[in-house]
């Protein structure tokens, strides 16, 4: 008998516990879930960020192929030696196998600055002023116009309470083997949980990885107590950020004019140590002075880590003063996790993978949200009367979900239709991202919910379907035009496109069932 009370105590426990769980599940997923959806489909989107900015700027050729990297540096310096002969500190990202440009940028006070360059002439390069895919990239982690610690405070939390929801859940799910297999469609509620399910458990190894390794990759800002409990804590934090990263703040200089070295030889030296093709940046602090110095560094491209590797060149003799071939445990430790989650070392297929890995992610938050109005609409007792929350969920719901992809198309739109000769163009290509956001949520206020959801997703495969057709009635670089020329950057993103178009109208038809329209 005491051994069946035991029993029973422990069974009536661990439903207690699941319970509790499920319920901290819920809120967790719904109180943030808009704004994971976001980070899902906006991260899912940055695995080819170098892959959109170039399908973005339609006027810079394709690489037939990669360019001698030595020649190619000193190019962009003598470029730069013109464009911006007075600044502290020049910037220069190589071209290479996914960036068809060489990137410059440079530290000069209030004259800050950028330009692409052609890698085989080092020439300034007249193409539209735009964002690319970094755009997609750092709203990602930032949310673009919120204040930037804010953001990434938000951020934060999200991706917190993202962990929470992913342990809460398993713990919840006491079949999550069984949820690998199921799937009834037709059931109402009972398909939407199937589905958050599966696709929770189909990929949850990376959902764990990717929640985790995001909150590694701002450590710094959500526990700084080690560094600030530090005797120095303003050489403490340089310390480290010289562990995390090449691009130092550039000094002082040293007052007295000197010819920059041959950086060409700097480096045919960095790629004799790494290998052909192994360099990605050059950092030069206080060009033409004495006190100059140049980073080479390594390309992450090769390796896990994103822990910097480089040679440092210093002084008019260009003297090699320092090889950084390594970091501590702790600093490679946190290499390793933020290379993780940037995938910067993956080739196509491993970035595929993420990506559709990415968007299994955004699909279980989304189902996850529209499962929280469902199971809350099949027991109302009277379905015309819908509580206030719940319908201001049911219409942010269908902003989020249905009207993201819909400014993301319009971004790719502003691309296209804005005027070259705008000023502050790659600023208004942003701005139309946001004005259709803020237009999507408007219409879900002002439209029945399932309509709603028809339209968006249904504007939203029109957008991308019609972009391929645009550049091919425009002129210029097409879908056909790049497969006949093997340029399958461009021609991918055009498919790509094309085959979200299908998905989101396939979403469109749906849900337009579903509402009997």
């Amino acid at each position: 008998m005491l051994g069946l009370e035991g029993a029973g105590r422990m069974t009536t426990a661990a439903k207690s516990l699941r319970q509790s769980m499920a319920r901290l599940h819920t809120w967790t997923g719904l109180v943030f879930g808009w704004v994971l959806y976001a980070m899902f489909l906006t991260g899912a989107v940055s695995y080819f960020r170098e892959e959109i900015s170039q399908w973005m700027r339609p006027e810079v050729p394709a690489l037939a192929q990669l360019p001698d990297a030595a020649a190619s540096a000193a190019q962009a310096i003598a470029s730069l030696q013109g464009l911006a002969p007075g600044a502290s500190q020049w910037v220069i990202d190589l071209a290479g196998e996914r960036r068809n440009v060489v990137a410059a940028s440079w530290r000069a006070g209030a004259s800050d600055g950028r330009a692409m360059l052609d890698p085989l002439g080092g020439k300034p390069l007249h193409a539209r002023e735009t964002t690319g895919g970094e755009f997609f990239y750092y709203f990602h982690f930032s949310l673009h116009y919120l204040p930037r610690v804010a953001a990434r405070w938000l951020v934060g939390l999200a991706t917190m309470f993202m962990l929470v929801a992913i342990v809460s859940g398993v713990i919840t799910h006491k079949k999550i083997f069984t949820n690998f297999f199921t799937f009834r469609p037709g059931k109402g509620a009972r398909s939407w949980l199937d589905a958050h399910n599966m696709l929770s458990v189909w990929v949850l190894p990376f959902h764990l990885l990717i929640t985790y390794t995001g909150l590694i990759t701002l450590m710094t800002l959500y526990m700084p107590w080690g560094l600030d409990s530090a005797p120095d804590a303003a050489q403490a934090r340089q310390s480290l950020r010289a562990e995390m990263t090449a691009l130092m703040p550039p000094g002082t200089p040293g007052g007295t004019a000197a010819p920059l070295p041959d950086v060409g030889a700097m480096v045919r030296e960095a790629e004799r140590r790494w290998g052909l093709g192994s360099v990605a940046r050059l950092v030069v602090d206080h060009p033409g002075d004495a006190a100059s110095r140049v980073k080479v560094v390594r390309s992450e491209a090769s390796r896990v880590s994103v822990s910097p590797r480089y040679l440092a060149f210093e002084g008019p003799q260009g003297a090699l003063r320092q090889v950084k071939d390594h970091s501590g445990p702790a600093a490679e430790t946190r290499g390793v996790l933020y290379g993780l989650h940037m995938a910067r070392f993956a080739g196509t297929t491993v970035r595929w993978l993420y990506f559709i890995a990415s968007l299994a992610g955004a699909a279980m938050v989304a189902t996850g949200l529209v499962l929280w109005t469902v199971k809350r609409s099949a027991k109302r007792a009277d379905p015309e009367r819908v509580p206030a929350g719940r319908r201001w969920v049911e219409r942010l719901n269908v902003a989020a979900i249905a009207g993201l992809p819909v400014a993301m198309a319009a971004f790719l739109w502003g691309n296209r239709l804005l005027p070259a000769e705008l000023v502050d163009r790659r600023e208004w290509e942003i701005h139309l991202f946001f004005a259709v956001w803020a237009l999507m949520l408007f219409h879900a206020g002002a439209k029945p919910v399932q309509r709603a959801w028809t339209e968006q997703f249904g504007a939203a495969a029109v957008l991308c379907a019609a972009l391929p057709l645009w550049n091919l009635c425009a002129g210029g670089r097409h879908l056909f035009a790049s497969i006949r020329e093997a340029d399958w950057v461009f021609a991918g993103i055009e498919l790509a496109l094309l085959a979200t178009a299908a998905l989101l109208a396939a979403m469109a038809m749906k849900t337009a069932r579903r509402a009997g329209t």
